[in-house]
């Protein structure tokens, strides 16, 4: 474990950052959702700044969160990550370490999707550390913190035991039965906070596993909802607005059948809100935990989620797509230095946090981190960090952000397609613009940004990228030879899960 080294003479702010699991932008009352009841939340925009344009850049693999959270632990761009985020290597100083490094005391509270081995070295202290993806928020493994970062305990478990009686091992010295997940997991950050003693400040990253399904909470937050009285999307869809196999195949697209029946949808999107209120309701807790030890005034707070979710919109439920109901997330900043009641519209990526947080916070950023400081924001509400967004998806979907259009580029071996969407009059990108008169300079200039980007992002050094592009000259050349399709699958590269070339 690595020490704290070279601590402040003058006193930092704490923070708090508090990420949660599958949550999608709209889901905070006082950004615009009426429907959805989160007070705390609420609190935490009108004392601070809102960035309404929060991205990811999409996901290598289909649990999205794992190279979402890699990024934003790491600051490395999508295509630098190893194993698709599976694992931090030593050489990649995480922001956590970075804070513990200058001085900080850190927490790691919940779940850690990246690593042991990085967990171990970014915290100096933690409770109940969940190393995995999901679970049953009833029955979570969890782990106490290890000053010596070794965590080798494993446990056995029956996830499928209606189906089969094959158990897996779960590195886990325990199962709180019966504690649901955000219960548990805030238990422990306000008990840091009642017991913290220190005169050096403290980071403490709080790492929820909900709403992620499935979609259990207490009863109080379950009632709170009636499904007949929830609004569907307005890009509500009972089948894909695309019909791509793969999209139908996948683990979230199977927690609805098809066709995706109204009342159904609604009712996981009440389930889907009670679970965020459940979750607001812990975060009052940490709040009033800050708030009894004159520590809230000094610490600043950081709320996002790690990426979106579909359910019902476009038909899909998931999150292995490129449209904003996926990649766009909750990102709030407050606290000390953090202009009150903001709201700023201007692109910013999750990986964008990790060196913000540095500048604010007097802390050096790391040379292996990639993410832009967007802390210039706070001050000068008309500067830009980014121009525009890159988006990818698998071997499968590209696409740029640039202004007010998005577009999307879907190449398969049995798919070609194009997308584009005027985000400003179509924000449900309902109306696809492409093949329209008048849109083929705008397709050109986005195409342009598109493979710029993909130069500057490195895409074709990563065996998923390899095999998109090479899908996509395939289409090219057989245009030319006026040939509907690719001519065989020779070319294509062929990966693993993990994007690594396959013998």
């Amino acid at each position: 474990m690595q020490k704290n080294q070279n601590p402040s003479q003058q006193k930092r702010p704490n923070v708090l950052f508090l990420l949660t699991d599958d949550q999608r932008y709209g889901t905070i009352g006082a950004l615009g959702n009426e429907e959805i009841k989160t007070p705390n939340m609420d609190r935490l925009v009108r004392s601070g700044t809102s960035f309404i344009n929060a991205h990811i850049p999409g996901g290598t693999v289909s649990a999205v969160c794992m190279p979402s959270r890699a990024m934003l632990h790491s600051g490395k761009t999508l295509f630098h990550l190893k194993e698709c985020g599976k694992n931090i290597p030593e050489d990649q100083v995480t922001m956590c370490q970075s804070f513990l490094n200058a001085g900080y005391h850190t927490a790691g509270i919940g779940k850690w999707h990246n690593g042991v081995a990085s967990y171990a070295r970014s915290f100096d202290n933690g409770a109940n550390i969940f190393f995995g993806g999901m679970w049953d928020h009833w029955n979570v493994p969890v782990n106490d913190f290890k000053p010596d970062g070794i965590y080798e305990k494993e446990i056995q478990f029956t996830p499928n035991f209606t189906q089969n009686e094959v158990p897996v091992t779960v590195r886990a010295e325990r199962i709180h039965a019966g504690v649901h997940s955000t219960e548990l997991f805030t238990g422990s950050a306000v008990k840091y906070i009642e017991e913290y003693g220190e005169e050096q400040p403290f980071f403490m990253y709080l790492s929820f596993l909900a709403p992620h399904d499935p979609r259990t909470m207490p009863e109080e937050f379950r009632n709170m909802y009636d499904p007949e009285k929830i609004s569907l999307p307005p890009n509500y869809l009972p089948m894909p607005a695309v019909t791509y196999g793969w999209a139908a195949k996948g683990r979230d697209e199977n927690t609805e059948s098809y066709p995706r029946r109204p009342e159904k949808i609604r009712q996981h999107i009440a389930d889907y809100y009670a679970m965020i209120s459940h979750i607001d309701s812990c975060i009052g807790r940490v709040l009033a935990a800050l708030e009894k030890r004159d520590m809230l005034e000094d610490t600043i707070i950081v709320l996002c989620g790690d990426n979106g979710l579909a359910i019902g919109q476009h038909g899909l439920m998931g999150k292995q797509n490129l449209y904003e109901h996926s990649v766009k997330v909750p990102l709030v900043f407050a606290g000390p230095g953090v202009p009150k009641d903001q709201v700023n519209d201007k692109y910013v990526y999750l990986l964008d946090i990790y060196p913000t947080l540095c500048e604010i916070c007097g802390i050096p950023v790391p040379s292996t981190v990639e993410g832009r400081s967007f802390a210039e924001l706070f001050t000068d509400t008309q500067a830009t960090i980014r121009e525009d967004l890159y988006l990818a998806f698998q071997a499968r979907i590209r696409g740029v952000i640039s202004g007010k259009y998005k577009l999307l580029e879907y190449r398969t071996q049995d798919i070609k397609m194009t997308q584009l969407f005027d985000l400003e009059n179509d924000p449900w990108e309902r109306y696809n613009l492409f093949d329209m008169a008048g849109t083929e300079e705008i397709v050109a200039n986005l195409r342009e940004k598109l493979f710029a980007l993909r130069d500057e992002w490195g895409d074709e050094t990563m065996l998923f990228g390899q095999q998109y592009w090479q899908q996509w000259r395939q289409y090219e050349a057989a245009e030319v030879k006026g040939v509907a399709r690719p001519m065989g699958g020779d070319m294509r590269v062929q990966v693993d899960s993990w994007g690594t070339a396959k013998k």
